[in-house]
């Protein structure tokens, strides 16, 4: 996976010839970076430092202005895990329309429907209307069927706490094993703590750019000494 991204040429042309336009936002800007097949990419920095952009980028759910994102294999987004569940559905309906949306293919998804349950353990309420589920069981349900989908990168967002501690060991052990079997994994995230855990590498960002990147251990703890402000 390569990301490239920088000003347009345009844009550093209007800045020039009138200085005093309302200026751009830009999430991020100016950054390059590639993770390798079988790394493990930890995001680091405040809020707005630009780590959920690049996530949503990789999906290919959105364009770069300028630059370009590659991404190479099945790339298995869990961000907004909800955001694709049907309430009116019920729970083995919602599996098939979220395992399509993936990628599976019918035999796929039946071949990996008991596994898939398994793992969820909301079994009792497969048929049952999503808006009869609590919140827990709803991140379960979309949780499973992601992590079963063979990703070749996995984008994850701060969404491991998707129920109960025994369902966090779970997810977590799961995601391991994915790293394990050479899945690429881009990880965003404020705990110190899980990307130590899961990522070989990280990247620190503030207001779009880089500040610094290598193994994991050595920008946290940069990050984590480097002043902050207010």
């Amino acid at each position: 996976m390569l990301f490239r991204s920088q000003m347009l040429l345009r844009d550093r042309l209007l800045d020039f010839v009138n200085p005093s336009r309302r200026p751009r936002f830009a999430a991020i800007q100016e950054l390059t970076f590639e993770v390798r097949p079988g790394e493990s990419l930890g995001l680091l920095g405040p809020n707005g430092a630009g780590k959920s952009t690049i996530l949503n980028l990789a999906t290919g759910l959105l364009e770069p202005d300028a630059g370009f994102v590659e991404a190479h294999g099945r790339v298995t987004p869990l961000l907004d895990l909800l955001g694709g569940l049907q309430s009116d559905l019920t729970g083995v309906e919602n599996l098939r329309l979220n395992a399509s949306m993936l990628g599976f293919t019918r035999k796929d998804f039946e071949e990996r429907l008991e596994q898939i349950v398994e793992f969820s353990g909301v079994r009792d309420f497969l048929h049952e209307p999503l808006r009869t589920y609590s919140q827990g069981m709803q991140l379960r349900l979309a949780f499973s069927v992601a992590v079963h989908a063979s990703p070749n990168i996995l984008l994850l967002d701060e969404v491991i706490g998707v129920g109960d501690q025994a369902f966090y060991e779970k997810a977590l052990a799961k995601i391991r094993q994915l790293r394990a079997s050479g899945t690429t994994l881009l990880f965003a995230s404020h705990s110190a703590e899980l990307l130590r855990m899961l990522c070989d590498n990280a990247l620190w960002l503030e207001r779009g750019r880089i500040v610094k990147q290598g193994p994991v251990a050595e920008v946290i703890d940069a990050y984590q000494s480097a002043p902050r402000q207010g």
